[in-house]
């Protein structure tokens, strides 16, 4: 399933950082496969956190944008 704007909020926002928030019925996988935010990339930047809800868990990654694809990783 492609990425849904009606399922991604904005938690928190200050000094160019946001803490994002996406739920949505599919695996975390799909969610998190390289490139499923890109429609986002001018919004997202890289060191932003995004709290993750998917149909079978839920996760904490970090968001890196480059070269106009948005991945989501580990947090280290």
């Amino acid at each position: 399933m492609a990425f849904q704007n009606k399922n991604l909020s904005v938690i928190a926002y200050a000094n160019g950082f946001t803490l994002w928030h996406y739920k949505e019925n599919v695996t975390l996988a799909t969610i998190t496969a390289s490139g499923y935010f890109s429609s986002l990339k001018n919004l997202m930047n890289t060191g932003d956190i995004i709290l993750i809800n998917g149909s079978n868990g839920s996760a904490i990654k970090v968001i890196t944008v480059a070269e106009g694809v948005v991945t989501v990783g580990a947090l280290s």
